[in-house]
């Protein structure tokens, strides 16, 4: 799990640490977040709110961690117990609503208060941006993008996702790296075959260095991890009619060898107008749920009075 706590005014940083939790228990990494919150306190005493951004589906009204794949804060009030270690109010959110609040604050999705974004990693997350405030559900719960069905008889999803074929299953990073291994085994003389040839791993990274190097076979799957992206996005434009999809993530590198197979989709899947619907590329890169965490604190603590 890979921390990043920064003292923020905008996109500006007037401090910031990164580090990489391995193996930690519940315990463990509430220490660790809470000794990072506290360096950054040392180092600007000005800070007035802490907003933390996690890969988890929260429940707002009590502050914790329902759900989550890679994480091991289920059902711990997570934000009363940094707010009463640190001496702060503590504001909690899903990380991939508080990317989406910063490319719509600062990023790609700048001025246009209606937008999806979607975050492509080991997983797929999500963030809603509706009329300017972040999409939550009943619960907060909601808007869990990345386990929308696009193929009914498709592989099983991740962690404690009971579905076959979602899209976090068809089209993440993780999906990006299976099906280069596929493409690798099916065509030796590519470069992505002389990859596992030489006994490395065909991974995401893998495929992206060759399809950008131009390896025909490396394009070739991302143009099906594109069409399948695609897909869901022509649902997600058909139901919030969004001015902008913001695709973010490190697999955003490949650039519009990614993204121009999903608008391809959107334009023959979708309905009119909808069918429109730009998708764009976040500007922010890694600080995205950083920025956001840190913009989400300001707006909820300029709510409260």
């Amino acid at each position: 799990t890979k921390i990043q706590v920064g003292v923020l005014a905008g996109v500006e940083t007037l401090w910031e640490s990164r580090e990489t939790s391995r193996g930690q228990d519940q315990d463990e990494l509430i220490e660790l977040l809470v000794r990072e919150v506290n360096a950054a306190r040392a180092a600007r005493p000005d800070a007035v709110a802490v907003g933390l951004g996690i890969p988890a589906t929260i429940n707002q009204e009590r502050g914790e961690a329902v759900s989550a794949v890679n994480l091991p804060m289920l059902n711990l009030p997570v934000r009363d117990v940094v707010s009463e270690r640190v001496g702060l109010p503590v504001f909690l959110d899903n990380d991939g609503n508080v990317a989406a609040y910063a490319e719509y604050l600062y990023g790609a999705a700048r001025d246009r208060p209606t937008m999806v974004m979607l975050t492509i990693g080991t997983g797929i997350g999500g963030g809603l941006i509706l009329g300017g405030e972040i999409f939550r559900g009943a619960t907060g719960a909601g808007a869990e993008l990345g386990h929308v069905v696009i193929q009914v008889d498709g592989p099983p999803c991740q962690g404690n996702c009971p579905n076959h074929g979602c899209v976090e299953s068809l089209a993440s990073g993780t999906a990006l790296g299976r099906e280069g291994h596929a493409a690798a085994e099916s065509a030796p003389d590519s470069a992505l075959g002389k990859v596992l040839a030489e006994g490395k791993e065909v991974d995401g990274l893998a495929v992206t260095e060759a399809a950008l190097a131009g390896d025909e076979t490396a394009i070739g799957v991302f143009d099906l991890i594109g069409s399948r992206l695609g897909v869901a996005c022509s649902s997600f434009a058909n139901i919030f009619e969004p001015e902008v999809i913001v695709i973010g993530g490190g697999v955003i590198a490949a650039g519009d060898l990614l993204l121009d197979p999903a608008r391809k989709e959107v334009r023959e899947r979708a309905l009119r107008p909808m069918n429109e619907t730009p998708i764009a590329a976040a500007t922010l890169g890694n600080d995205a749920g950083m920025i956001g965490a840190a913009a989400l604190a300001r707006t909820e603590l300029l709510k409260a009075g």
